[in-house]
């Protein structure tokens, strides 16, 4: 099987992004199944743009996006992605839409077809806090998620995707009050969600 994993550059006043580090710390495979890792700008619509071609070219059985959610305690499996962009900063092009639909013509919402609560066990087996999230904001986390789904919803295609938001790793804070996780466990965990899903 296929499998393709992206995560995101810096933003906002964040200096480093975990789910960059964790591509870069991912094994080439596992189980014999390929890992095709991408780094994506934090930018709406055109982080999907940039993933399309990818997509058609790996033509991958399961996508695991994954983002920075730093209010998080937990690793959020994220349920839905919903078709608004609204957010109160901008994202790395200077853009902060207002009440905007992603795709005018789309649903008003997909869910992940991700097994979520199969991923949610093999992490928890590991002691390493995760929940599943009924919101991925709608920032631009979202707004990748909702994409993605859209298209293999809109042309029929067999690849499980969904979403996942991590927090902050504990190397890249100061203050030790804001909750964090060591990037290893980030790691640990994103592993034990492609391995659920295989």
């Amino acid at each position: 099987m296929n499998i393709l994993v992206t995560g995101f550059n810096a933003f906002l006043r964040n200096t480093e992004n975990p789910t960059e580090e964790v591509l870069k710390l991912l094994p080439k495979s596992i189980y014999g199944n390929k890992i095709t890792k991408v780094l994506l700008p934090v930018v709406f619509d055109d982080c999907f743009d940039i993933l399309l071609p990818i997509i058609e070219e790996t033509n991958p059985d399961i996508i695991i996006n994954l983002g920075l959610a730093g209010n998080r305690k937990a690793i959020n499996l994220e349920r839905v992605a919903i078709n608004i962009k609204d957010y109160p900063y901008p994202d790395n092009n200077g853009v902060a839409p207002q009440d905007e639909f992603i795709i005018e013509s789309g649903e008003n919402a997909y869910l992940s077809t991700l097994p979520l609560r199969k991923i949610m066990k093999h992490i928890q087996l590991k002691n390493i806090p995760v929940e599943i999230s009924n919101t991925a904001g709608t920032y631009v986390c979202n707004n990748l998620m909702y994409h993605v789904l859209h298209h293999i919803s809109v042309h029929n295609l067999d690849i499980k995707a969904g979403f996942i938001h991590v927090p902050y790793m504990r190397e890249q804070l100061e203050n030790i009050e804001v909750f964090s996780l060591p990037i290893d466990v980030i790691l640990e965990g994103v592993i034990d969600s492609i391995k659920a899903c295989l």
